[in-house]
């Protein structure tokens, strides 16, 4: 079983909008829409949750209401931090079967592909966790202890941009953020991070995703969202 989980509780605040971020509109229709309609359509996902703002629930489900959605089986409020949210949408699922596929994906990233999904997706048969990312066009400066000065540069070759989705096997989520939240000392992180350092034997394998894949984080990311999708649509 595949189900989505879409992380819709972003404030928005870097975008210097009063609207959430996921309700600035790309092209006269919401973020979040996007981001539903890539999973709503993919033949691959059997069911969508949608987490958000508990301010923000009403609007999610007017959203849901007026376009019809029919995977949607789950509006969930999330927490402050990205994790919170994450781990809101583990604990709503955490008696389905072990083996259930968790796909989370960021609703700011909304021009998500239907073959970056499905690559995913099928990635999951063979690993347990799965993450999207683009290899890096920049080289990377290291900087020391004082964040004035060069340390190292890492060769590029090795160097990624983490992108979304992130997708894992229910069992070995909710098994990483017991641990997780159980260390006095945790750090807010993604969710590979989260499984990285605490099932560091955990291999997570890298599906290369598209630069079209783009985070809308400022406002100027809105009309580099439009051009794409113009392109898109030529």
């Amino acid at each position: 079983m595949n189900i989505a989980v879409i992380l819709a509780g972003g404030s928005g605040t870097r975008m210097n909008n009063h609207s959430p971020k996921q309700f600035i509109e790309i092209n006269n229709k919401p973020i979040i829409e996007f981001s539903i309609e890539a999973f709503e359509i993919n033949d691959n996902i059997n069911e969508i949750a949608i987490v958000s703002n508990e301010s923000c629930t009403d609007k999610v489900y007017s959203i849901i209401n007026n376009n019809g959605y029919k995977k949607i089986n789950k509006v969930i409020n999330g927490g402050k931090e990205r994790y919170l949210s994450s781990f809101a949408a583990i604990t709503a699922y955490q008696d389905y079967p072990d083996d259930t596929n968790i796909i989370f994906h960021d609703c700011a990233r909304p021009l998500i592909s239907q073959k970056t999904i499905n690559e995913v997706i099928d990635a999951l048969n063979f690993h347990n966790s799965v993450a999207v990312a683009i290899p890096a066009t920049d080289t990377v400066f290291k900087l020391d202890d004082c964040l004035h000065f060069i340390d190292n540069i890492p060769n590029r070759s090795y160097l990624f941009q983490a992108q979304t989705p992130q997708a894992f096997k229910l069992s070995l989520i909710k098994k990483a953020y017991k641990l997780a939240l159980n260390d006095t000392s945790f750090a807010a992180t993604d969710d590979c991070g989260i499984i990285a350092k605490y099932l560091p034997n955990e291999k997570i394998f890298i599906v290369i995703g598209e630069k079209s894949n783009m985070k809308i984080t400022y406002a100027q990311d809105i009309i580099l969202a439009e051009a794409i999708l113009k392109d898109i649509n030529k």
